[in-house]
């Protein structure tokens, strides 16, 4: 069975999400009508008035019991429609995300799209911090062309139906920092921090978000970011075009709500059809094979590829150059044996 989000394109054209793997269950389309809300949502737990925002309630339904993130929806009284928001909930390890919680964003993603009621889908982190990317151990186990082939994250969010908003606060790195830019729009608190990491774990990095960064802060500055992995504070980010707004990191919640109120005041219809336009030039990177897999199909069984992973949980310095100069010195003896061997 393939799960899939379909949106329809203006001239009559479909742009799908795909899951190659096949869920075990058909995950339901959990759709939370208005009715559904009416006793509870207006004015929610611990609200005196019954005008404006209810509080977050976790939503609950077939398919959607989750381990790795919570899942929960609330609703404006006035604007008569809601926000759905996902947040990867593994603060004591940074929220770094593997191939489960990916298939858990998914199956989150899928209802939001499919709830009528719903117009704005926010991605957060709990605790401190955004998150910190992917886990660099199940690299090291081979994992990572599952991650990115099988639960591709980023295309949950391109192929949404609903605009996402990336509520960033503290480290936004590796994964996290491509899933933000991916984003439809990027609010960050006063204390986020941005870059990749990829190149001083050894974990190599292609698909469609690599060449994105270029729309989103210039070739010059997405090379910066992706090859030096150098950090960047909120205010550097804002000023990147990173990120759309930079609030204090106690009014990070306020400021979604502010952009979501927007979202809600327009016609969902049309911004089904604007983001869909705006993400139709990505279609195009969508395509592009796995380009890691063409010039090292064994990586991380290499030593380079080993080495960024043990450096990183050993604490230490990498030492990639040490390692190509091993590679060098074997070449060069297995060519003298070579031509031993052969007389020449």
């Amino acid at each position: 069975m393939e799960a899939v989000f379909d949106r329809r394109r203006s001239g009559g054209a479909a742009a799908r999400c795909t899951m190659i793997s096949s869920p075990p269950t058909r995950i339901p389309v959990v759709s939370r009508a208005p009715e559904y809300w009416a006793g509870r949502r207006y004015p929610g737990p611990g609200r005196e008035s019954d005008m404006g925002w209810s509080d977050w309630q976790r939503v609950e339904g077939d398919g959607l019991a989750f381990e790795e993130i919570v899942y929960e929806k609330k609703f404006h009284s006035e604007l008569e429609g809601g926000m759905a928001r996902v947040t990867i909930d593994k603060p004591k390890k940074y929220n770094i995300m593997t191939v489960a919680t990916v298939e858990e964003m998914f199956r989150a993603f899928y209802d939001a799209n499919h709830d009528t009621s719903i117009g704005a889908i926010v991605v957060a982190g709990s605790g401190r911090n955004f998150g910190a990317g992917g886990d660099v151990e199940w690299e090291k186990w081979g994992l990572r062309e599952a991650f990115y082939n099988r639960y591709p994250h980023n295309r949950l969010i391109r192929l949404s139906r609903k605009p996402v908003i990336a509520a960033v606060q503290g480290y936004c790195l590796g994964g996290h920092n491509h899933m933000a830019y991916c984003c439809d729009f990027t609010l960050a608190a006063e204390d986020a921090k941005f870059g990749q990491a990829g190149p001083k774990v050894s974990s190599p990095a292609d698909g469609f978000f690599v060449p994105y960064l270029t729309k989103v802060v210039g070739a010059k500055r997405a090379r910066e970011m992706w090859m030096l992995c150098r950090r960047y504070t909120a205010q550097q980010a804002l000023e990147m075009g990173l990120v759309n707004e930079v609030v204090p990191l106690d009014g990070l919640e306020a400021a979604v709500d502010r952009w979501g109120e927007e979202l809600l005041a327009v016609s969902p219809g049309c911004l089904e059809i604007l983001k869909a336009s705006f993400d139709q030039e990505m279609d195009g990177y969508s395509e592009m094979g796995v380009i890691s897999s063409q010039f090292y199909p064994d990586w991380f069984d290499m030593p380079e590829g080993k080495e960024g992973g043990a450096s990183f949980s050993e604490k230490r310095t990498p030492r990639f150059w040490s390692l190509r100069e091993r590679e060098r010195e074997m070449r060069e003896e297995l060519k003298k044996r070579y031509e031993d061997d052969s007389g020449t």
